[in-house]
This record gives structure tokens, sequence and C-alpha cells, in this order.
């Protein structure tokens, strides 16, 4: 049954419930975990002082006051917080935690976590890549192939680094190493300008213990070449006659390298946020190709802390999408971070029979889901793989600790879910390089189409359908031209009202005919109302709602016989959402006054 409109007092209602600010406090039904306990060891916290404080702007004044409470500073981040070393790992630093709490001068204080990489490792070219064309569970991309292929769109995977691959190279543009702890960073030092993945394995007990005292990791680990596995699901070179095919094959790549031994710190991966997408990090050269859209295969269970909220808040403002991976514990993604930050686009995975990966996190926060695959152990020969055809087939490496050769394997994980839809948004990106990262994830999650299988616990919009989401990213100029045109972006948000104005300087009386040129992105048009506003307050309906026109977009010119005392002024297009369940944007109008 279509939905039914609601009076004005209704649209208000529905409008502010559903409307929250970013530190508004969870309902208990969502709440999370305090971002200081964790179960996995730790060595730094992330310090942030109040605006005004002598710490906030001064290294020395931060480095007395870390002192004064028994540890030393480590150094300063992007977001001016800084990172205090605790001496050693531990998985508790009540203490010095609740020391800086206390502090007047203190706004926040959290763990500087070690997040993971989000994938599953298997053992198993474009024939395999189901999860691209397959009708039942695939994400239908070849025929988005014809509107957009990336180009000039930078997706910036924020992971292991890169291990060098042809199906990639042609794509690579310069990275940056962000592991900070020469330690664990297995290249001979610290931050550096070469994000070459060195390998990620890991003896049993070679990052501690946790709060329970098990050894982490609990086995031995090879490298899992991640970063590179990721890179390829999004923008493997294509029509190479080798290899695999990329979503948006025509865009780069630019590895920025935080995951290592024992896994990335969150100060490093938000500094790495920050340096992505165009912002200053102290110490590194300016980034020379902003990317428009970062793709986040990690992450640990925590609520969103400050860092990374403050981190993915300065990536959105400066223009770039954000996705990351839910993660991989068959849990409410409310609980890991930073997939239950604001503002980024938080992927399930799904099945090849589109149901919800036994593995994937679900729950509310849940933008969209993607193929993520799905494999299993054999029971009588443990670490077989019984079905690598289900998995999702990428780039990767031989080596089980250092680089070997090149080569190509399945994975299953939300991590190979997330790049799906960075490939996506970059894809959306290309055709329309003026889009917003919010309007980004409305066009994903409005076009997704149902889960063919099942999901328990809630995988946002559906499975993310890449044809239909480009192909209702319009770019057309409004018909008919104009003498004045209007092309900035406004929303329309569910049940709401967008507004865009053009402002005519002509002098005299308009003529009885104004020519209206609109172009509107949205997913349902019958739910649309749309006036012309004269300069004298005048309202001229152009378009009514129909529950029973269920097309997408409107493009149109319209003809109005107006007052002809009303020629000079601010000319304004109303669009009213009169009903639930979809969104759009006016993406340019145009006025001829005769």
């Amino acid at each position: 049954m279509r939905r039914t409109s609601l009076c004005a007092a209704a649209v208000s209602a529905a409008v502010l419930s559903v409307v929250s600010p970013v530190n508004a406090a969870p309902s208990p039904v969502q709440s999370q975990p305090d971002s200081t306990q964790v179960n996995r060891p730790f060595e730094r916290l992330i310090v942030g002082y109040k605006p005004g404080t002598a710490e906030a702007s001064s290294d020395s004044a931060a480095s007395d006051d870390v002192r004064q409470k028994g540890k030393s500073l480590h150094r300063r981040m992007a977001s001016g917080a800084v990172v205090v070393d605790l001496g050693s790992k531990t998985s508790n630093a009540d203490s010095t935690i609740q020391a800086f709490k206390a502090d007047p001068d203190v706004a926040y204080v959290e763990p500087d976590l070690l997040m993971q990489p989000l994938a599953d490792p298997n053992d198993t070219d474009y024939s395999r890549q189901w999860d691209l064309f397959e009708a039942t569970a695939g994400m239908n991309v070849p025929g988005a192939w014809s509107s957009s292929t990336g180009a000039g769109v930078t997706v910036a995977v924020i992971d292991t680094g890169y291990v060098a691959h042809s199906d990639l190279s042609a794509r690579i543009v310069a990275g940056y190493d962000f592991v900070s702890d020469a330690s664990r960073a297995r290249d001979g030092g610290g931050r550096d300008s070469n994000p070459a993945d060195e390998g990620d394995w890991m003896k049993a007990g070679d990052c501690g213990t946790d709060a329970n005292g098990n050894p982490v990791p609990a086995q031995d680990q090879n490298s899992s070449w991640h970063g590179t596995h990721v890179a390829g699901t999004i923008a493997a070179s294509t029509n190479n006659s080798k290899g695999i095919a990329g979503i948006a094959y025509d865009a780069k790549i630019q590895p920025l390298r935080v995951l290592a031994q024992c896994g990335g710190s969150t100060s490093d991966i938000a500094d790495a946020i920050t340096w992505a997408s165009g912002g200053t990090v102290s110490g590194v050269p300016a980034n020379p190709t902003p990317a428009k859209v970062i793709n986040m295969s990690l992450g640990g269970q925590s609520s969103c802390s400050t860092t990374y909220q403050n981190a993915i808040n300065g990536a959105i403002n400066r223009g770039t999408t954000v996705v990351v991976a839910a993660g991989n514990s068959n849990m409410n993604v409310a609980n890991f971070t930073p997939a239950n930050c604001s503002g980024v686009i938080t992927v399930a995975a799904t099945s090849r029979e589109g149901n919800k990966a036994f593995y994937s996190n679900y729950g509310s926060r849940i933008d969209i889901a993607a193929p993520g695959g799905e494999t299993r152990r054999g029971t009588d020969t443990p670490g077989t793989i019984t079905t690598p055809e289900n998995g999702i087939y990428s780039t990767l490496n031989t080596g089980a600790t250092t680089p070997g050769s090149e080569t190509y394997k399945p994975y299953q994980g939300t991590s190979m879910a997330a790049p799906h839809i960075a490939g996506l948004a970059a894809l959306l990106v290309a055709k329309k390089p003026s889009i917003t990262p919010a309007d980004v994830k409305t066009l994903i999650k409005n076009n997704a189409r149902p889960l063919p299988g099942t999901c328990s616990g809630g995988c946002g919009a559906g499975l993310a359908d890449a044809t239909k989401t480009v192909n209702a990213l319009t770019t057309t100029p409004p018909p008919s031209g104009g003498a004045l045109e209007n092309t900035t972006d406004v929303a329309i948000p569910d049940l709401g009202t967008g507004v865009s104005s053009i402002t005519s300087s002509a002098s005299g009386n308009a003529s009885s005919t104004v020519k209206v040129g609109v172009d509107i992105v949205h997913t349902y048009r019958g739910d649309l109302v749309i006036d012309l506003i004269a300069p004298d307050g005048t309202a001229y309906r152009l378009k009514n709602s129909s529950s029973s026109d269920s097309t997408d977009n409107v493009v149109a010119t319209y003809t109005v016989n107006a007052s002809s005392e009303v020629a000079a002024g601010t000319w304004k297009l109303r669009v009213q959402d009169v009903y639930s369940g979809d969104t759009g944007y006016i993406n340019a109008w145009n006025l001829t006054l005769q």
C-alpha cells in the first residue's frame, strides 16, 4: 500500500522524532559501552584539551600536564588532541583515565585503540565476480558503466597499505604511511611517504593479552595483504585481458597505511582520515590528490570516540564520503567503531544467496548491504575452504609474511562489502563532482533493492543496486535553458521542504509568461508538490502530488502566467515532500522572464 500523507502538525512531529544531534545520548535499546572500557590491550591514551587552555595550544604545557599525571607525551594529533604514552600495554588504565577526566582543562580522554582488518581470509577472473553481475544477489554493476567509470575520482583506502600488483599499478596515486610506531611498522621507522604493505603477520601473543589473560592473537596469523584486496574491488584495471574488473575502474586508489602488526591505532587512523580528505596533519606534507571517497574496512568494539567523530566530521565537511565496514562479529553494529560514527555509510555484508552473511554485524545503524561473500571451512579437514566460489575474488599476494608474487584469491567479510559501496560512491562522484556526501548516502539507500534472502536484526535500506543508483543521478540541465539559473543542490528532506532562489535584476515588469525549467532528483516523484514563488510572495503551483506516480525524478519545463508586477526581485522554487519513505534534492533549475 502507498504511504499516506500527513497533516502539517504531524509532519513536524515526524521530522522532530528522527532528528538528533551528533552528541545526543543513545536510547537504552541502543546503549553503547563507555569508550574507555575495552577488552583489548592498548598502550596510549588520546586526550583532548578544552579550547582556550594552555595545553590545547602549547606542547610544553601539555607535556607538563601529562608528566604531572605520571605519563609522557607521545605527540600532538591533527585535531589538536595529544597522544599520551602509558608505558606498557594494558586493557585497563583506569587511574590515569580518571586523573585526566578530573582535570577541568580536559574535554575528553579515550584509549588509543588498535583497529583490526575486518576480513576472514581464505585460501581458494570476471566470471568469478558474481558480486558484480549475478541477478540474485550481485550489485548490478555492469549497467552503471555506460554512465560512469569513476574517472577523475580518488578513493583513499585506509588499510594495510599496498603491495605491488599489475592489475592495480596503473590506478595507484601517491599515498602515505601513517603507522607511527616503528616497532609495529616493520619498515625501519615510523611515518613516511611510502605506504607499501610490509605484512601484518603475527605470532600468538605478539600483541599482549586481553582482559582475561588470553594471548592476542590467540594463534599465529599470516599476512593478509588486506588493503590490496580491498583496492582491487574498488578500482582494479578493467578490459586489460587479465584478472578482475574494478567497480570504479577508472578511479584512482590512494593507499594509506595505518594497519601493521597488531592492527592500527585510533590516532593514526584519525590523522589518515584528515589527510586523505585534504586536511592538515602536522609533520606530513599536504596531500596533492585529496580523496573524494574514503574506504575503511577496519574497526574495533567500542563506542564512536570523539577522535573518530571529529576526523570524520572534518572529512565530510571537506566533501569526502566516508564508507565503513560494519564488522564481522554477528552483533549489533552500535557497539563497533568507526562503523557507529555519525555521517559515515555503514555497510553490512550479504552472501551469494542474498542473506545477511553469517558473520556480518547488523542493526539500526546499518545504512546499506553489499556482497561480502560467505565461505565455509570443512569439518573433516580443518582449514579447507569448501565454497571458495562464494567469496569475493580480488587482488592479493602469495607471501605468508613478507611480499611474494601477485595473485588473486577470494576473501569474505564486511571488509569486502564496504569497497563495493566505496566503488559505487566513486561512480556517483565522477558523474557529478559537486555531489555532497549526504547526497551520495541518500542516493545509495533510496535506490537499494530488497534483500533476496533474509536479515535478522537490520541490514539497512537493502542490497545496493549500482545501475539504479547511478541512473537516478541525473545531470541533465533543466529543460528550455533560461536567462537565470541556479545549480546549487538543495536537499528535500523526507516529509520536508527544500527552497532554492534566483534573483532577477531585470528592470521593469515581466510579461504574462514565465518559463521554469526544473531538474529534481527523487526516487518517488509523486511525493512532490512544486511551487514557483514570485518576488511579491505569490505562489504558482507547478506540480501536485500523486500517490500513484512512482517514477524517479522530475525533469520538466513549466509555463506560468505571472503578474505583470513581479519581474525584478527574488524568485523561489519550493519543493515539498508530502509523503514518507523517500528523499531527494533540487539539482538545478532556471527561469526565463518573457
